[in-house]
């Protein structure tokens, strides 16, 4: 980093809001190149104070219990992505006229002229394993990379590490752009989009909006999904540099400038010559893992990223076939008396549900937990001939109950109120005895889990820890 960037920091007077894993990772970075940061945090647990102490023996101050006064004389104000913009903190730091961004834009700030470019990935579900798939494919060929951002490593640390990388690929939520104005990727795409955090954004449209700030300024190409408008209208509305291309992905035959399937492939028909008349093979569908339609739908993506940084078709095949998805992410648990097991707690909203639901048939669904607002007429609606049964659990059930009374009254239903540490093995139970062999249970709540687990991912534990018991007792 040059000197004058440092310059540009030290003696800078820095509150970072919030004392999670990227707001410790923002104090840090910034104490260290000489800025004065005060760390403010509305906790004050036993957690919140070893975590504070261990900053202040860095020469960090940290305020606990009071995350609504602004410091005095803050010069900037640094957010965890978590943090609502109508925050009292936010709303101080308007009145003194003091900017509040996201540690993914002192990242890009923070960026040498030599920094490895981004290819940046958003979109309401299946940013981590899109990705995962391109650095997967990044890495087979032959480029030095990082999966970075929402995922993994805070990406300031990544930036101003020793390890020099060639392209980063970077996952961003769209609280992390909401408060990243500067960044400019050198190609991005948004995968889909579908109602959600709307609590935090206030509305669909602001949420799209934030969403679509990944297109600005690209330089390459901006990646939208050809099967959800909203995606190309984002890029209709971008700033874009001169000569940056809109590039569609699509689960069909390509047209010219796209990504698509035919006859199994995976074909590119973006980045080659003549892509009037030609398309160039990229991978089989079976290398995909696993091959279901919206995952096929995030290789295409991550495909066509890569393409636009000049990565050549092996890598494309190598990298997918060569990619392992994280845990909870439909992932096949177990196959019981005929039945088969599937895992995809992360489908913590209908939008991925309806995916993980599009995959399978028949099905037997266990669902339920927070809403988080949403509502679930459309996705009964949708998936309703492919229910042999439904399994509900968690605070918001009564909800999903209703949409399938209203579409789907022929289902059985099972309706569970207990929370205790047992109602997952009695939700697979009264899933077993709905199912009927060659059928699968399906593990897609279509809400988040925080009612009855720490996060989604303990829920797909305790789904995977059921069906193993189930598996004994049949045994």
């Amino acid at each position: 980093m040059g000197s004058r960037q440092v310059t540009a920091w030290h003696g800078k007077n820095i509150t970072v809001a919030g004392l999670g894993v990227s707001g410790i990772s923002a104090a840090r970075a910034l104490a260290g190149l000489g800025a004065v940061v005060t760390v403010v945090d509305g906790g004050d647990s036993e957690g919140h104070r070893a975590r504070a102490a261990e900053l202040e023996a860095a020469g960090i101050s940290v305020r606990l219990g009071d995350a609504q006064t602004l410091p005095e004389g803050a010069e900037l104000v640094v957010t965890s992505p978590g943090w609502k913009p109508d925050s009292p903190l936010f709303a101080a730091a308007a009145e003194a006229g003091v900017d509040v961004v996201g540690d993914v834009e002192i990242a890009w700030l923070l960026r040498g002229p030599d920094a490895a470019p981004w290819l940046a990935i958003t979109g309401t579900n299946g940013k981590t394993t899109t990705t995962q798939m391109l650095a997967s494919i990044l890495k087979a060929a032959g480029l030095r990379t990082a999966a970075v951002g929402n995922i993994g490593t805070p990406i300031i640390d990544v930036v101003l590490g020793e390890e020099r990388y060639d392209v980063l690929a970077v996952e961003l939520s769209s609280y992390q752009l909401h408060w990243a104005p500067s960044v400019r990727p050198h190609s991005a795409a948004v995968l889909n989009l579908a109602p959600d955090h709307l609590d935090w954004h206030g509305s669909m449209e602001a949420y799209a909006a934030d969403k679509g700030r990944i297109y600005e300024g690209n330089t390459v190409a901006c990646v939208y999904n050809a099967a959800d408008k909203a995606t190309e209208d984002l890029v209709v509305e971008a700033d874009v540099e001169e000569g940056c291309r809109a590039i569609g992905f699509t689960l069909g035959a390509p047209g010219p400038s796209m990504f698509g399937v035919v006859d199994g492939i995976l074909v590119d028909r973006a980045f080659v010559e003549n892509r009037q008349k030609n398309a160039q093979e990229l991978a089989e569908v079976a290398d995909v893992n696993p091959p279901a339609p919206h995952n096929i739908a995030n290789a295409l993506a991550a495909a066509a990223l890569a393409r636009a940084f000049g990565v050549e078709p092996r890598a494309v095949r190598d990298g997918l076939r060569d990619f392992r998805p994280d845990a909870h992410r439909v992932s096949h648990v177990d196959e019981v008396g005929g039945v088969t097991y599937v895992d995809d707690s992360k489908a913590t909203n209908t939008h991925a549900a309806e995916a993980s639901l599009a995959a399978f048939e028949p099905v037997v669904w266990i669902a339920g937990g927070l809403a988080k607002g949403a509502t679930f007429d459309e996705l009964v609606q949708k998936a309703a001939k492919r229910l042999r049964g439904v399994v509900l659990m968690g605070a918001d059930r009564v909800l999903i109950a209703e949409a399938l009374a209203r579409h789907a009254p022929e289902v059985p239903v099972v309706d569970l109120a207990r929370t205790d540490t047992g109602a997952m093995l009695a939700a697979v139970r009264e899933a077993a005895r709905l199912a009927e062999p060659g059928d699968t249970v399906l593990l897609a709540p279509a809400c988040a889990s925080m009612d009855m687990f720490a996060n989604y991912s303990k829920r797909g534990d305790a789904f995977a820890d059921a069906v193993r018991e189930l598996a004994a007792e049949q045994a």
